[in-house]
């Protein structure tokens, strides 16, 4: 059956994914549901369960799929799409290793709350329980890194589960979403009417108004502090709630500080933002989060990398406002004062009013003392480094050259897993949300270059940059090819010291500088590599080489450019606070060790 542009089109305008009874098969009937909710892209890569599946695609042309070359990739690439675009990633995947490929990357994005729905084939329901060829229980392996997840024994059932898997992915507390279709069911024919308009679900009905009440206590709280602070998370790009998170942190003048997964929800440039917290956070930033009286925890989860030591976080008496879509993140690590459950958007906007309905201001002179006390800690400038004798690139100068040429352009940043990753984070400013692109929960290796290309899917006009180590690139970077094959121009920047560099790091830290199996012998020539994948290599061995190979990298717009930098084999990624340590127990550079 044809499902073309063409023929979607004759359907008719008022309902074009209904139009009355007639049998389609179960992978039509997929089709149809994608094609109802506005899915643009889909990463795949096919097989024996999902070949019906594929033969409906083949007879479509309104969403483009992408072949990856491993699953895990397809997982990666629509969920680096979901996190730039705050639309909902799919991904297609066969059965048995198929699906196990791919549990890296919906436990990447359940970790951190990324709206993604995984297609998954299956065996024919009479073979489902004897061992049958590339079968697995895919319900149970991936029931613990899921939202939810679904195994469809009917084709009837099809099109209102693949309703219930968008809305769930996209709701409350976002997440992925795994639908297992056997293969008999997507091949057999059953009688379709369209696509469900709606979808009620009586166990599933996530909250997105804040109590009036708790919003108007946490507002006199708020609003009666000598040394507040507003700490935020992912949770407030995810709900799209940037603007009101702006707005009320420009009513108040409060400092403001982001986890690594929040960047970019407050500008990095302005001074009201004290940088990142926690484990690699600034000074001000950390101390600021020990010794204020008040806390406004917003969309984010007090997580081990945050506060460190709970125990000394409660050393420091401070009344605490969390707000959060999920109740099972309040009070799951550190007791808070005033919950509030609901959308952060929605809260936001209602605290807002407030404010301005009654006039309510801060106490200036309080707020003053302690803005003084913040500058203090803001000028020890914890993120200066040593440039040395200039004859070796050190990877933060990298980083700060990349965000000079960039600032103020429509441009993403990736980033795999490790010391690169935080550089990045410390040395970029993101002014913008959703541009910072990275693993933050799970710490998956691998994901750059995936992120980058499903990004630049969505985001075609806009220049994207990977940021990656030599160790984390080679995870996923057959992923070149894919980006060869779907015209996908993205710009890789491998901060390469033959070390996995952040275990190194630990190790000169925490193991007396016994360095096991952190050094990598045999990496390849990465330029000859970029090209024989079809793309353009470079190495940059000298600091005086950095700019002028990052402006010849940004002028081949249409090409992938893989910059080799030789950096630093021993620079270390500084404030660090350790494992079982306060955060305010900082190391601050090589002379703490």
């Amino acid at each position: 059956m044809e499902i073309s542009s063409a023929a979607m089109a004759s359907i008719g305008s008022k309902n074009p994914h209904s139009a009355g009874t007639h049998e389609l098969r179960g992978a039509e009937i997929l089709v149809k549901a994608l094609q109802a909710e506005n899915v643009k892209y889909v990463w795949g890569y096919p097989g024996g369960s999902v070949l019906h599946i594929y033969d409906a695609f083949y007879k479509q042309d309104t969403i483009q799929h992408v072949l990856v070359r491993h699953e895990q990739a397809a997982v990666h690439a629509a969920d680096g799409y979901a996190r730039a675009t705050g639309d909902v990633g799919v991904a297609l995947v066969t059965s048995g290793p198929g699906v196990t490929n791919a549990v890296t990357g919906i436990a990447t994005a359940y970790m951190d709350s990324i709206p993604l729905v995984v297609i998954t084939g299956q065996v024919p329901t009479h073979a489902i329980g004897l061992d049958a060829f590339q079968e697995c229980d895919t319900v149970g392996i991936t029931r613990p890194i899921v939202k939810h997840n679904f195994l469809v024994k009917d084709a009837n059932d099809l099109a209102m589960t693949m309703k219930k898997a968008f809305h769930i992915a996209r709701s409350g507390r976002p997440g992925p979403v795994v639908v297992d279709i056997p293969k008999d069911v997507s091949f057999k024919k059953v009688p379709y009417s369209g696509y469900p308009a709606t979808v009620e679900m009586r166990s599933y009905n996530p909250v997105r108004k804040g109590h009036g009440g708790q919003i108007r206590k946490a507002l006199q709280l708020l609003l009666s502090a000598k040394r507040p602070y507003i700490y935020t998370g992912g949770g407030v790009l995810l709900s799209n709630a940037t603007q009101e998170l702006r707005t009320l942190v420009d009513m108040l003048g409060y400092p403001v500080t982001n986890t690594l997964m929040g960047l970019g929800a407050y500008p990095a440039s302005d001074r009201k933002f004290l940088g990142m917290l926690g484990m690699h956070g600034t000074v001000e930033a950390n101390n600021t989060m020990q010794n204020c009286d008040v806390l406004l925890a917003v969309g984010a989860r007090f997580d081990d990398r945050v506060i460190g030591n709970p125990k000394h976080f409660a050393q420091n008496e401070r009344k605490i406002i969390h707000i959060d879509i999920d109740p099972s993140s309040i009070s799951k690590r550190v007791k808070v004062d005033i919950p509030i459950v609901g959308d952060v958007k929605d809260v936001l906007t209602e605290m807002i009013g407030m404010i301005r309905e009654t006039g309510g201001k801060p106490d200036s002179g309080a707020l003053s003392s302690w803005w003084e006390t913040i500058e203090g800690w803001r000028g020890q400038k914890c993120l200066n480094y040593d440039l040395g004798k200039g004859d070796v690139i050190k990877p933060q100068a990298v980083i700060e050259t990349l965000w000079n040429m960039t600032k103020g352009t429509d441009t993403y940043v990736t980033s795999d897993v490790g010391q690169h990753q935080m550089w990045a984070a410390q040395y970029y400013k993101f002014d913008e949300p959703r541009r910072w692109i990275n693993s933050g929960g799970l710490g998956t290796m691998g994901v750059g270059i995936p992120y980058a290309m499903g990004i630049k899917l969505a985001k075609p006009e806009s220049e994207v940059f990977c940021v990656t180590g030599e160790g984390s690139v080679q995870m996923c970077i057959q992923e070149l090819s894919t980006c060869l094959q779907y015209n996908t121009p993205i710009k890789v920047l491998a901060l390469n010291n033959r070390y996995l560099g952040m275990v190194r790091q630990w190790q000169e830290i925490e193991y007396s500088g016994r360095y096991s199996h952190s050094y990598m012998d045999a990496l390849p020539n990465f330029v000859k590599l970029a090209e024989a994948y079809g793309h353009v290599g470079m190495l940059i061995e000298r600091p005086q080489d950095v700019e002028p190979a990052l402006r010849e990298a940004r002028k081949l717009k249409d090409r992938t450019v893989f910059m080799d930098f030789r950096t630093d084999p021993t620079e270390n990624v500084f404030p660090m606070v350790q494992a079982g340590k306060g955060i305010t127990e900082m190391l601050l550079g090589s002379e703490d060790l």
